[in-house]
């Protein structure tokens, strides 16, 4: 194996040993040696260290990088309200609805039909993670669970209280969450109607997804 060796400062080649000398009698003792190989992966790794951190402060910039400005107030349901997953009008569905608002786009919420499918959203690793705020319906104030769009009063997803695993079938015509801003009265319809009480950050993956 070929080695190089600094001598009167320039590179030169040799398969000499370590402990070999010049013809002119110099030692390679003094000198530097080198093996280019091994150089060039030292500079690769230490390009890749760089590349790495640059690309690991880029990200927790981006993900630091926040909305602070007031949060949006909750639009109430428009004929131009349509769900992001089933493309349908939200008029068309009894039941708790949702929107979310994205960091940058106070005017236009991400609609969804049901609460599961809210839920999904904020979870699924391909849909964006800039959210602002989220609403819900508050069951506990709407008068007519079997008149689409009676649901007008809505509170912050992260401070609600839901039902799941009840008898109720919402939107979709599936079992759904029923968010409540009072947890009494969650626990009351529970009590009566079967299922249980969770917080936002309780919420179950194997219940959303099923």
């Amino acid at each position: 194996k070929h080695r190089y060796v600094r001598r009167y400062g320039r590179f030169e080649r040799t398969n000499q040993p370590e402990y070999a000398c010049f013809a002119d009698g110099s030692g390679i003792m003094g000198y530097h040696s080198f093996d280019f190989s091994r150089l060039d992966f030292r500079k690769a790794t230490n390009m890749r260290k760089i590349l790495l951190t640059t690309f690991t402060l880029i990200a927790l910039a981006a993900c630091s990088k926040q909305d602070n400005s007031p949060p949006p107030t909750p639009q109430q349901i428009s004929d131009s309200a349509v769900g992001h997953y089933c493309s349908m009008n939200l008029t068309e569905h009894n039941g708790p609805k949702a929107q979310i608002f994205l960091n940058g786009k106070p005017d236009k919420p991400v609609w969804f039909s049901t609460i599961k499918q809210m839920f999904g959203y904020t979870k699924l690793p391909e849909e964006p993670k800039g959210i602002h705020v989220i609403y819900v319906t508050d069951m506990g104030k709407v008068k007519d669970w079997e008149k689409p769009n009676a649901d007008t009063e809505w509170i912050d997803a992260k401070k609600a209280y839901y039902v799941i695993e009840s008898s109720f079938i919402g939107g979709m015509g599936a079992e759904d969450a029923l968010p409540f801003a009072d947890k009494a009265q969650a626990e009351k319809f529970a009590k009566e109607k079967g299922g249980r009480v969770v917080g936002f950050a309780e919420m179950p993956d194997e219940y959303i997804f099923k």
